[in-house]
């Protein structure tokens, strides 16, 4: 049996709430506090040319590899490109991540949305698959989104390898639950702890549900909320963490 501390995390380009303030130093030391095993991060900031020059203690790493330190692996997937740097996804993990692939499902040119994929080689052997999302502001295109992940995931996961899908869903009303349950087998965590999704945003107060952390093969045991201070002054989201078993 292996326990799993699992995190999903929208860290907005690491600047804290309306872009007050660069904040990725004390973000990382908030993550290490959690001694996370898998951290699913959304909005990292792969290059900004502009911040480089405009801030004297941006990191000289690419976020994601600034956040994993010496400690964890890492892997990112570019979402959005412009002429002075690139975001997207990352996945952090305190184990081999064995392969990655990064699923473009932009589908506005404005709006650039992706799907990463890890596989993760577990200390007992099995390989966790790791999907870290951001889908769209606009209900018909989450629609479609959840569709090409729905698609990806039927070609690309053995069904019953352990499954993780988590990141920013900007799901409010809470409709991806059901269809994700019914066409993956997939189980929201905190709505099977709670009841119902999680409030995550904004981090200083959470009243909205936009971020899951979904399961297949693996059993949430606890979940927690991270939001108010520190948290609420490094992004505007809440961290989301599960301590999950794998049979």
């Amino acid at each position: 049996m292996t326990i799993l501390r699992i995190c999903s995390y929208n860290i907005h380009k690491g600047f804290s709430h309306l872009n007050r303030r660069m904040a990725i130093h004390e973000m990382r030391a908030c993550l290490r506090g959690l001694e996370p095993d898998i951290c699913l991060l959304q909005e990292v900031q792969g290059l900004h040319l502009k911040h480089e020059r405009r801030h004297l203690d941006w990191p000289a790493q690419p976020q994601h590899q600034f956040l994993a330190g010496a400690d964890l692996y890492a892997a990112y997937g570019a979402n959005a490109a412009y002429e002075h740097g690139h975001h997207g996804n990352a996945v952090l993990s305190r184990y081999p991540i064995l392969r990655t692939r990064n699923r473009d499902v932009s589908l506005y040119r404005l709006e650039r949305r992706g799907i990463l994929h890890c596989e993760v080689a577990l200390p007992d052997g099995q390989e966790l698959h790791c999907l870290c999302v951001h889908l769209s502001l606009t209900e018909h295109q989450r629609r479609q989104q959840l569709e090409l992940l729905a698609e990806y995931v039927e070609h690309h996961v053995p069904r019953r390898a352990p499954l993780v899908i988590a990141g920013d869903f900007n799901d409010w009303r809470a409709r991806a639950n059901d269809w994700l349950l019914l066409r993956l087998g997939l189980n929201e965590a905190f709505t099977e702890l709670t009841g119902t999704p999680a409030r995550s945003y904004p981090s200083t107060l959470p009243m909205l549900r936009l971020d899951r952390i979904y399961l297949r093969g693996l059993q949430a045991h606890s979940g927690t909320v991270h939001w108010g201070k520190p948290w609420s002054g490094v992004s505007d989201h809440a961290l989301l963490s599960v301590q999950v078993e794998l049979p």
